[in-house]
């Protein structure tokens, strides 16, 4: 029962810090919202998979945050620029998040009766996560909040998955797949990322 009762704070959790993810234009309180969401994530995927599998997951979650966060450290000039620029208000990205976890806790029954086992928990968290990634993605082009977008989308398929497969491989596959997507996301930042100079530089 105790148990339980962890896992759907660990589902609030995973609302909040996706919601965060949405409404909040401050890049560093997104990554700190993502590195919440991992750990939510390490609970659910605890449910079915051993301590050490499962702090696979949120090791290389948060690896990959502290990649994107170097990255996005050094580049001082964008802090007034792509990163606070989205489509749409707080408050509809507010409702859309209210939507997504709506749709999650009507179709978690229904899975759950489908396949018997997985916990609702466990359903409700990843559905929530996995639609708060597709908003993601569908109101920013920021290159940053993309990579997020994205990395959201796993944790939640990552929740699921781990409930009816437990292979180690696939697991240490997932996790290298969120490093690469951190890599990957880092890389862009630094390609389309133009240092601003002087004229004097200019002239030189």
């Amino acid at each position: 029962m105790g148990i339980d009762v962890i896992s759907w704070v660990a589902v609030v959790f995973v609302l909040i810090s996706a919601a965060s993810m949405l409404t909040v234009r401050d890049w560093r309180f997104a990554l700190g919202a993502l590195a919440l969401q991992y750990l939510a994530a390490f609970w659910l995927v605890s449910r079915h998979l051993p301590f050490a599998m499962s702090s696979i997951k949120l090791i290389a979650g948060w690896m990959t945050i502290a990649i994107l966060g170097i990255t996005r450290l050094n580049q001082t000039e964008l802090d007034t620029d792509a990163d606070t620029i989205h489509t749409g208000g707080t408050i509809f990205q507010a409702i859309l998040m209210g939507i997504v976890a709506l749709s999650a806790a009507g179709a978690t029954p229904l899975i759950e009766n489908a396949i018997p086992g997985m916990g609702l928990p466990v359903i409700m968290g990843g559905l929530a996560l996995i639609g708060a990634g597709v908003i993601n993605l569908g109101m920013t082009s920021d290159i940053l909040r993309v990579t997020i977008g994205l990395l959201t989308m796993l944790s939640g398929f990552e929740i699921i998955y781990a409930a009816v497969e437990s292979a180690i491989l696939v697991t240490g596959l997932l996790a290298l797949v969120n490093l690469g997507l951190g890599i990957l996301g880092s890389y862009l930042l630094l390609a389309g990322y133009i240092p601003l100079t002087s004229p004097e530089e200019e002239e030189l």
